[in-house]
């Protein structure tokens, strides 16, 4: 349960980045809506995203398939990760993750997956290995992303 993740958004930034998939060589670029460069807005109390955020190379969530679990489309997007680890990442690190669980959103009436995973060089991550251990060792983590997806489009309607 190892995979590579590429960073769009590291910990505590809040411009939202993302890979370019129509554009060679998928440079990662600030997201646009409606002309405007797209900023998340900070939930209370976090700043920006509240860990590092990216996806996984080479991976896609198909818009003609309806996903059994979600009983959406996919989003035509890679599929994302969220990296808990203590290190603050760059845009564009390439970070070797072990993956400890999943969260199935639905964003816009698409499915929209999310990989909980950990940097496998954080001092914490030998001692990590599914979502409860993440509960234990990280308590209140996984409410507060939950609550940070439920809640960072809201200011923006």
């Amino acid at each position: 349960r190892v995979a590579h993740m590429v960073v769009e958004v590291p910990r505590w930034t809040n411009a939202k980045m993302e890979i370019s998939l129509s554009e060679p060589l998928n440079p990662i670029k600030q997201d646009v809506k409606k002309g405007a460069l797209r900023f998340v807005s900070n939930v209370f109390p976090h700043h920006g995203y509240i860990w590092n955020y990216g996806a996984l190379p080479q991976t896609w969530e198909d818009p003609r398939h309806v996903d059994p679990d979600t009983g959406a489309r996919g989003d035509n997007d890679p599929i994302d990760v969220i990296e808990i680890g203590e290190r603050v990442a760059s845009r564009g690190d390439v970070i070797k993750v072990k993956i400890l669980g999943t969260l199935a959103l639905i964003d816009e009436g698409e499915t929209d997956w999310k990989l909980l995973a950990i940097d496998v060089r954080d001092p914490l991550a030998e001692q990590l290995s599914d979502v409860a251990d993440v509960e234990r060792l990280f308590p209140g983590l996984l409410r507060a992303t939950v609550e940070w997806f439920r809640l960072y489009k809201v200011p923006d309607g």
